[in-house]
């Protein structure tokens, strides 16, 4: 499993084959990507789903559909399910784009996964961004830090837990009913934030902590099983909403394929579920060719992902794209850029698996 994050050293760059499954795979993830950019339809993107529920993702996660709290390691773990920081030993430092155009959503941001420098392993994250809300002319910004941790109790079992710190604002005044300036307009004006030309800010309208706790049970050297709790000091809203989940993955040296499943109980009145599958297949050595579903019951929406990726030595780089089968779904590009620390004899430890 966790080769597919760190091919055997001995071949370099300029000795990876350019077989026919890579050429084809990245010409079919072109063409998605060029579909990706179409414009969208006329029909408004449901407030939760424009935000994507406050979820962020890694190229590999999001060609997965989702589907990776079982098999998550590396960078993924931060955002997933942080016990799956101790399933191969990595040191990487990755840097993280998300763009949905139907949504005007883009996020920035990058990850830092340790887990060669000892055995408690660790991670840290921050991404910021904006989406547009739509009607009124609200627009949604919002800053996202983490901080993962992981520890091996024995070899096949692995705790983790999670900080995350969100803090949310919205720009511009939804008129509607003359709310002005409101909290749920576009925020207060903050006369202690005031910029240059005296303009004032906005109060965020969630300034939170909160915390996701998992554990990742491996019964057999290639089956994964994983459970994930997310946001669990219950804010108690679609903006940080709490979700309970977990996944089966089973993962060797060339293949990896997973079935996650999760509830959230804020996003909608009322508890929804959704439902992902992904694989992977590592094609020339360097080249993890990823194909995901996801089932989206809040939204009523199924989606398909693609992705492709260079994974060397010393850094990788990565694409994918998920896409709604339907008028009112979302396009999601993600992409990523990761160097890999442990290749420079920096590092205690070299790759290897737990």
């Amino acid at each position: 499993m966790g080769a597919l994050l760190t091919p055997r050293p001995e071949r370099s760059w300029g000795q990876a084959p350019a077989s026919t499954s890579v050429r084809a795979g990245a010409v079919a993830l072109a063409g998605a990507l060029a579909l990706a950019a179409e414009p969208a339809a006329a029909e408004e993107l449901p407030p939760q789903v424009a935000y994507a529920y406050g979820e962020n993702e890694t190229p590999r996660a999001a060609a997965f559909g989702g589907a990776l709290r079982a098999l998550g390691n590396g960078t993924s773990a931060i955002f997933v399910n942080p016990s799956a920081l101790v399933e191969t030993r990595v040191y990487h430092l990755q840097a993280i784009s998300q763009w949905s155009p139907d949504a005007d959503r883009l996020v920035l941001g990058g990850v830092v996964a340790d887990s060669v420098t000892g055995r408690l392993a660790g991670a840290i994250s921050a991404v910021g961004g904006w989406v547009d809300m739509g009607k009124g002319g609200l627009r949604r910004s919002y800053l996202d830090a983490r901080m993962g941790l992981a520890y091996p109790l024995t070899e096949r079992v692995f705790v983790g837990l999670a900080g995350r710190y969100a803090r949310i604002t919205q720009e511009g005044k939804r008129t509607e009913g003359g709310l002005g300036d409101s909290l749920f307009s576009g925020g207060l004006r903050d006369k202690g934030d005031v910029d240059e030309a005296g303009n004032m800010g906005r109060h965020a309208f969630v300034n939170a902590f909160t915390f996701d706790a998992a554990l990742t049970v491996r019964p057999t050297d290639s089956l994964y099983i994983a459970v994930v709790g997310q946001n669990l000091s219950y804010p108690d809203h679609g903006l940080l909403p709490t979700t309970v989940g977990g996944g089966v993955g089973l993962g060797t040296r060339d293949f990896s394929i997973e079935v996650d499943g999760l509830v959230d109980f804020n996003s909608y009145t009322d508890a929804t579920y959704r439902i992902m599958a992904g694989g992977e297949y590592l094609a020339g050595d360097h080249f993890p060719l990823r194909a995901g579903y996801r089932f989206d019951q809040g939204a009523g929406q199924h989606a398909l992902s693609l992705g492709v990726a260079y994974v060397g030595t010393q850094f990788s780089a990565e694409a994918s794209v998920r896409r709604a089968l339907s008028s009112d779904g979302p396009t999601t590009i993600v992409f990523g850029l990761a160097y890999h620390l442990e290749s420079s004899g920096l590092t205690r430890a070299s790759s290897e698996g737990f």
